[in-house]
C-alpha cells in the first residue's frame, strides 16, 4: 500500500524529506523520567512515513473520486456563471468544495483567461472563491472519527471496485478514500504519541509559536506536495496530539496558503500575459491575506475558540489535543471568508496592479504563428477538466476551417488566387492544432477513463480527425480546383454562382452547428445539422441540374468550367457529409 501511494502522489521528495528529518534528530538514550524505554526511531519512523502515505493517498482517492462524480459540467459553470466577481467568488467557492482542489480551479481559471473566456477580474473573484471552498476538507478532517476508519474502508472498497454502476463506483471511492484519511491519521497518531515527552520534538514544535517560521514551514510543505488542504489535515493531525498550539496551527495555515500559489504560477508558465496576470493575482491576494493576518493571529484564535466547542473538564495537552484541531480548521474558514470578503471589492484595482507588473510584450520574431489556447498539462491528472479543454481546442480547429470555408467562398467569387493561396496556408495552421490536440487527447487516453469520459474521448478524437479531414477537402481539392480555374481564365455563369453560394451558405451552416455541437456538447446543434439535408441536397439537385443544362454548349472552355463545377460541387457535399458525421457523434441513438 505504501509503495502503491508513493507512486500515485506528487510528493515522493516530501516523504523523502521526512525520513531524513526522522534520522536527523540526536538519537534519544532515554524518554524524559529517565526510567522509560528508549524511542524506537526504525519503527516510529516506518509509522510516521506509512501513515502519511495512507493519508496522501486517501485525500488523492476522495479528491479523484469527488471530481468524477462531479462529472463533466463543472468547467462549463465556471466559464458561464462568473458574470461578476461577486458570483465568480461563489461559483469559485462551490467549485472548488466540489473538487476539493484549489489547484485545479486556479488552472482552470488560468485556461480560460488565456483563451480570452474570462476577464481578468473575473478570474480573481473565482480564485478567492476557491480559497473558501478548499478549507472544507480541514473541516471534515477535524471531526474526530478516526475509531471509523476501517468501518470507511470496509465499506467504501466493495463499492468503488465491485460496483456494477460508475456513479456507485465514484461514492465508493469517496468513502473509501476518506477512510484512508482517518486511519493514516490514526497510524500517525498512534506513532507520535511517545513524542509527547521527546524534548528536541517538543523544543522544535515550540519554536513554530514563532508566526514568520510557522509561516515559511507552512509554504515550502504545501509547495512540496502542491495542496493546502493536506497540509492543513497534517497540522490537526499535529494538534490531535497536542504538540502544536493553536496559534502555530494558525500560522502554519497561513503558510499552507502561500505555498498553495506555487500550482497557479506552474501552470502560468509559457501562456499569455493575461494567465500570468491571473496567476500573479492569486499570489497577491494570498500574500496579502496572510500579511494583513500576521500581526492578528491572536484575535482569530479568540474568534476560532469563541465558535469552537470546548472542553473544560479537561487540563494540559490532554485539552489542547481536544481542543485544537477544530479551532484550527475553523480559523482557516474563517481567514479565507475575511479575506475574500475583505479585498473583493478591490478587485478591479488588483487587476491594473498585475498589469502594471505584468505590461503587454511585444510578440518576438520566431514565435508561433498558431499554438493552442487552452491545452493544459497540469490538468491531465483530471481527465474530466482535460477533456474540455481540448473540446474548446477543438473549438479553435473548428474556428479555423470555417475561417478557410469562408475564404474558398470569396475566392471563388472574386477568382482570387492570393486567396486560394492563403487557404492553403490557413490549412497548415488547422494541421498544427489537430496534431497537438490529437497528442493530447493521447495522453489523455493512458489516463483510467469512467465509460462517460471514454465515450467522450472517443467523441473528440473522431471530431478533431473529421475537421481536419474538411480543411484538407478545402486546402486540397477545392483549394486545387479554384486555382485550375482562375489559372485558364473560366469563369462559371451568374446563374452557376446565384446556386453555389446558396450551396455554401447551408454548408457553412451545418459546419457551424457541427463545430457547436463539439464544444458546448449540444443535441440540438448536432440535430440541427441533420435537419439541414434537405435544404442541401435541394442546393447540390440545382446545381447539378443548372451544369447539366449547360452541357448543351459544346464551346471546348465551358466543358472545362462545368467539369471543375461538378468536382466543386461534389467536393461541398462531401464536406457536409463529414459535418453530418460529426453531429451523429451528439446526438442521441433514438434520434
Amino acid at each position: 500500500m505504501v509503495w502503491f501511494a508513493w507512486k500515485r502522489i506528487r510528493s515522493r521528495s516530501l516523504l523523502l524529506t521526512l525520513i531524513m528529518l526522522l534520522f536527523c534528530f540526536p538519537a534519544p538514550m532515554h524518554a524524559a523520567g529517565g526510567g522509560d524505554e528508549p524511542l524506537v526511531w526504525t519503527a516510529m519512523g516506518m509509522g510516521v512515513v506509512g501513515g502519511l502515505a495512507l493519508f496522501l493517498f486517501g485525500m488523492d482517492t476522495l479528491t479523484q473520486a469527488l471530481k468524477a462524480a462531479a462529472g463533466t459540467h463543472l468547467q462549463t459553470v465556471l466559464a458561464r456563471f462568473t458574470s461578476n466577481r461577486f458570483s465568480g467568488a461563489l461559483v469559485g467557492a462551490i467549485v472548488t468544495a466540489v473538487i476539493q482542489s484549489s489547484s485545479v480551479t486556479t488552472v482552470l481559471v488560468v485556461g480560460f483567461v488565456s483563451a480570452g473566456l474570462m476577464t481578468l477580474s473575473q478570474s480573481i473573484g473565482v480564485i478567492m472563491g476557491a480559497n473558501i471552498g478548499t478549507t472544507i476538507t480541514a473541516q471534515i478532517i477535524a471531526f474526530k472519527i478516526t475509531h471509523f476508519s476501517l468501518l470507511f474502508v470496509a465499506i467504501g472498497f466493495p463499492l468503488l471496485f465491485w460496483g456494477r454502476q460508475e456513479q456507485t463506483r465514484h461514492y465508493g471511492g469517496m468513502i473509501f478514500g476518506l477512510g484512508l484519511v482517518f486511519f493514516g491519521m490514526s497510524i500517525m497518531n498512534e506513532t507520535m504519541l511517545p513524542l509527547r515527552n521527546y524534548a528536541p520534538f517538543i523544543e522544535l514544535m515550540v519554536k513554530m509559536q514563532n508566526p514568520l517560521l510557522g509561516i515559511l514551514v507552512g509554504a515550502l510543505f504545501t509547495a512540496l506536495i502542491q495542496s493546502s488542504s493536506a497540509t492543513t489535515g497534517i497540522v490537526i493531525v499535529l494538534a490531535s496530539q497536542g504538540f502544536i498550539s493553536l496559534s502555530a496551527g494558525i500560522a502554519l495555515s497561513l503558510g499552507a496558503n502561500v505555498g498553495t500559489c506555487v500550482t497557479a504560477m506552474l501552470a502560468s508558465i509559457g501562456k499569455p500575459r493575461v494567465a500570468l496576470r491571473a496567476a500573479a493575482s492569486h499570489v497577491l491576494f494570498n500574500l496579502a491575506g496572510v500579511v494583513v493576518w500576521i500581526g492578528l493571529i491572536d484575535v482569530l484564535a479568540g474568534i476560532s475558540i469563541a465558535i469552537s466547542p470546548a472542553y473544560g473538564h479537561l487540563t494540559g495537552v490532554s485539552r489542547v489535543a481536544a481542543e485544537a484541531p477544530r479551532q484550527i480548521a475553523n480559523a482557516n474558514t474563517l481567514f479565507n471568508i475575511a479575506n475574500t470578503l475583505f479585498f473583493i471589492p478591490f478587485t478591479p484595482w488588483l487587476s491594473r496592479l498585475v498589469t502594471r507588473i505584468f505590461p503587454d510584450r511585444l510578440p518576438r520574431s520566431g514565435q508561433p504563428i498558431i499554438a493552442p489556447k487552452f491545452l493544459d498539462n497540469h490538468l491531465l491528472e483530471t481527465p474530466s477538466a482535460a477533456l474540455n479543454v481540448a473540446r474548446m481546442e477543438i473549438g479553435q480547429l473548428g474556428y479555423q476551417v470555417m475561417m478557410m470555408m469562408t475564404m474558398a467562398k470569396v475566392a471563388l467569387e472574386k477568382q482570387s488566387e492570393d486567396l486560394y493561396r492563403e487557404i492553403e496556408k490557413a490549412d497548415d495552421l488547422a494541421d498544427i492544432l489537430h496534431h497537438a490536440i490529437l497528442e493530447y487527447l493521447n495522453r489523455i487516453g493512458k489516463s483510467p477513463l469512467t465509460e462517460v469520459q471514454a465515450q467522450d474521448y472517443f467523441r473528440l478524437t473522431q471530431a478533431a480527425d473529421t475537421l481536419e479531414g474538411i480543411g484538407d477537402i478545402l486546402e486540397s481539392d477545392l483549394s486545387r480546383l479554384g486555382l485550375r480555374m482562375v489559372r485558364n481564365g473560366l469563369q462559371p455563369s451568374v446563374t452557376t454562382q446565384q446556386i453555389m453560394e446558396i450551396l455554401h451558405g447551408q454548408i457553412f451552416k451545418a459546419l457551424e452547428a457541427a463545430v457547436r455541437a463539439v464544444v458546448d456538447n449540444d443535441q440540438l446543434a448536432a440535430q440541427d445539422v441533420l435537419s439541414l439535408r434537405s435544404a442541401v441536397n435541394d442546393a447540390v439537385d440545382q446545381a447539378f441540374q443548372q451544369q447539366t443544362r449547360s452541357l448543351a454548349q459544346s464551346e471546348l472552355t465551358r466543358l472545362q468550367t462545368l467539369q471543375l463545377e461538378f468536382e466543386m460541387t461534389d467536393k461541398l457535399k462531401q464536406i457536409y457529409s463529414l459535418s453530418k458525421r460529426i453531429a451523429r457523434l451528439y446526438v442521441p441513438r433514438e434520434v
